[in-house]
């Protein structure tokens, strides 16, 4: 790059590792929400750094490449990529437009980024522990699901993440997908479907957070050949807001443990204040902090 990259000023700071090899039983449920779900890092770096991996994740849109980094075990290697590359425009921004007809700049990230700062492929890879990513079949409308070992999993990631009105469809066999958000926010009923008795789900808003339930019109204009998708994009958010208080009556009676922002998330979906990113990511490492005896407790019971 011909200047230097705007950086989190703390990024030497950020919690580096591996995880154990000790495996939990139960499946970790990671929502999207783009820059906001850096708040997942912090979650799942602490968890790793006190042997909570679960045996299966699931992710939508951030969260499924949260997933990446948290079923390969890799402690602060997520977080170090988005607080670095942030502002580094072949990765997020014109950059990735021009080339990749999307905001997120998967080829870079794939070949140039992962070449400085490299994913344990073998340890993503090993059978032990499952990864899932959802994706919007933009024919049917509905979520599909993507496991590791059994589809491309880089193109499945991609797909997950690919926002819509910014971003190309991603074709996968014939048929073209969008963000795992557009059908489904809070993928934890695939942990459920899937008979995971121990659910631990991250939140990216707070508890209190309600979604407007209001049609978007632009959806009729710009996806007028895909009638299902359209629905699929009218019924997301108040799915939302139903699995939100469906998820809040769960944890209260502790059968799901969910861990939510303790304040209220002013970070932008396209946010570029590092300094707010960072911030963001300690939230949720010390949210982590601040409830892991109940989440031991939880995962004993």
């Amino acid at each position: 790059m011909s200047k230097e990259l705007k950086k989190y000023k703390g990024v030497e700071f950020l919690p580096d590792g591996r995880a154990s090899d000790i495996i939990t039983e139960g499946c970790m449920v990671l929502e999207g929400g783009g820059w906001k779900a850096i708040y997942s890092l912090g979650v799942t770096d602490y968890l790793m750094l006190h042997d909570i991996n679960m045996s299966a994740t699931v992710g939508i849109s951030a969260g499924g490449l949260a997933g990446v980094g948290y079923v390969s075990g890799q402690i602060g290697w997520s977080a170090r990529i988005d607080l670095t590359y942030r502002h580094d425009p072949n990765y997020i921004g014109f950059g990735a437009v021009k080339k990749e007809h999307g905001v997120t700049g998967f080829t870079y990230l794939y070949k140039d980024i992962l070449e400085k700062m490299p994913l344990d492929k073998k340890r993503l890879n090993d059978p032990a522990r499952r990864l899932a990513v959802g994706a919007t079949n933009m024919l049917t409308g509905e979520t599909e699901y993507f496991e590791k070992g059994k589809c491309n999993l880089s193109g499945a990631v991609r797909a997950s993440a690919s926002i819509p009105f910014v971003s190309r469809p991603v074709v996968m066999h014939g048929t073209p997908y969008l963000d795992g958000g557009c059908s489904t926010k809070i993928p934890y009923r695939w942990a459920v479907d899937e008979g995971y008795k121990k659910i631990i789900v991250v939140k990216t808003r707070e508890w209190d957070f309600i979604r407007s339930e209001e049609p978007l019109k632009k959806s009729r204009l710009w996806y007028s050949k895909y009638p299902n998708f359209i629905r699929a994009l009218d019924n997301v958010n108040a799915d939302f807001n139903v699995t939100t208080r469906e998820l809040k009556k769960l944890h209260e009676e502790k059968k799901v443990f969910v861990f939510a922002p303790s304040k209220p998330v002013t970070v932008t979906r396209f946010e570029k204040d590092m300094e707010k990113l960072g911030e963001l990511y300690w939230l949720g490492y010390l949210d982590a902090e601040e409830h892991l005896a109940e989440l031991q407790d939880y995962l004993k019971s």
